[in-house]
């Protein structure tokens, strides 16, 4: 595996580096790691003994073959003009930057740059993430693998044209968040019929974990699974009821759909 940098170190960048150095796909002298403040990455260092610290982005870029950039999307044209010049031909520029296209970054680099665009979500911090990968025409397929490797090492990933990346953001990007509050609501409602909140949160976390993990593994049709446990005039279908006549699955749509046009006018 080649050496790997990753431009800024804030939620994401965190996440995906503690997910990297944890599956140890790398070695984690092979990690670099660059951030404004040194004292806010130095952190990173003393977790995983042996990555590699600057506040230098050219010096990052001259020494990493795999460049991530995890930087708010407003700052990327200053940071990428700042290094034009240490962009070679074979370095790899990899952006999870909500809003910026695969043609910004060309155009802040160049047509011959391998570029990709990859949208990871934060359960990268357990090893869970779910990672989109759209690789412009310059990325050969092997090197398409390299990268599904290191996303898949703290997750799972997916190769899918850039044209699916708003879809992409609202399904996964943002979606831990709409999750979260459905934990939570869960939570409340236990809490609502005497349950003491510590233990409400490990019930309804641990329910959402293994439903999504029967989804997964089973292969088999949400719908089916549903029925699964709807027993003809039992209390789960009377709680699905509840969740049609309040619009349960009309707002879940309208979540997703919501993210993914924020992310297309961004």
């Amino acid at each position: 595996m080649k050496k790997i940098g990753f431009i800024g170190a804030g939620n994401m960048g965190t996440a995906m580096i503690r997910g990297l150095a944890t599956a140890n796909l790398v070695e984690k002298e092979d990690i670099i790691v660059c951030g404004r403040h040194i004292e806010k990455i130095q952190p990173l260092e003393t977790e995983f003994n042996g990555l590699l610290l600057t506040t230098n982005p050219e010096k990052l870029v001259e020494q990493a073959d795999i460049i991530i950039l995890s930087v708010k999307p407003y700052t990327i044209p200053e940071i990428l003009t700042s290094v034009k010049d240490k962009l070679t031909s074979d370095k790899i520029i990899i952006s999870v930057a909500a809003g910026v296209t695969i043609n910004d970054l060309e155009e802040l680099t160049s047509s011959t740059a391998k570029i990709v665009r990859v949208m990871p979500n934060t359960p990268a911090l357990v090893g869970e993430a779910m990672s989109s990968i759209s690789p412009n025409a310059n990325v050969t397929s092997e090197e398409t693998q390299q990268i599904s490797a290191i996303f898949s090492s703290f997750g799972e990933s997916e190769v899918v044209p850039e044209s699916l990346m708003d879809a992409v953001v609202g399904v996964s990007g943002s979606s831990p968040a709409y999750v979260y509050m459905f934990i939570e609501a869960l939570a409340d409602g236990a809490v609502l019929n005497g349950m003491p909140r510590d233990k409400a949160y490990k019930f309804a976390a641990q329910a959402v974990l293994g439903a999504a993990k029967m989804v997964l593994e089973t292969g088999e049709h949400p719908g089916k699974l549903k029925d699964m446990v709807t027993s003809p005039g039992g209390t789960t279908i009377e709680a699905v009821k509840s969740l049609e006549d309040n619009g349960f699955r009309s707002a879940v749509l309208s979540a997703v759909q919501a993210a993914a046009q924020k992310n297309s006018s961004m």
